[in-house]
């Protein structure tokens, strides 16, 4: 089997269709906003905002990772684990190891303190997964946020 390699811009059209099955999977088929020229802009422009690794069966990318830097105030700097996608028809195949060993080793180079991911709670497979590579799934932690909208009607109100 392939390892895992960076993305390159030619990747992103192969990059979106699995966003987009992620997106279907994770019940929210309607989500997913970018394009692939917004991917191909924030990722291999003058300041690229993220780093995605990918990984191909029979030249067809079946897999990606991607990450990007955040800071912790308690710990520094860490590295966040935006999309980890592997294609459902091939799933089980040792995929999702491979691409999440990258992503260590790259967060190792770098030298952080942390990476860090959110996991859909009844995502029990993905669960025990990342558990099984020795991750914290920290249940007790909720994730929040304001999308445009609720940035515009916080806005609005101040």
């Amino acid at each position: 089997m392939n390892q895992p390699r960076l993305a390159n811009i030619q990747d992103m059209p192969r990059v979106l269709e699995l966003i987009k099955e992620l997106a279907i999977f994770e019940k929210e088929a309607d989500a997913v906003e970018i394009s692939i020229s917004d991917l191909e802009n924030d990722g291999f422009g003058v300041y690229p905002k993220f780093t995605c690794f990918v990984l191909e069966i029979d030249a067809i990318i079946q897999g990606i990772a991607l990450v990007y830097p955040r800071y912790s105030t308690w710990k520094g700097e860490v590295l966040h684990l935006e999309d980890f996608i592997v294609s459902e028809t091939c799933r089980g195949k040792g995929l999702g190891t491979l691409l999440l060993d990258a992503v260590v080793k790259h967060a190792k180079q770098l030298g952080v303190k942390r990476v860090c991911w959110e996991v859909l709670d009844w995502n029990e497979p993905a669960i025990k997964f990342y558990e099984s590579k020795g991750a914290n799934v920290m249940r007790d932690w909720n994730v929040v946020q304001l999308d445009e909208n609720g940035i515009t009607n916080y806005l609005n109100q101040i």
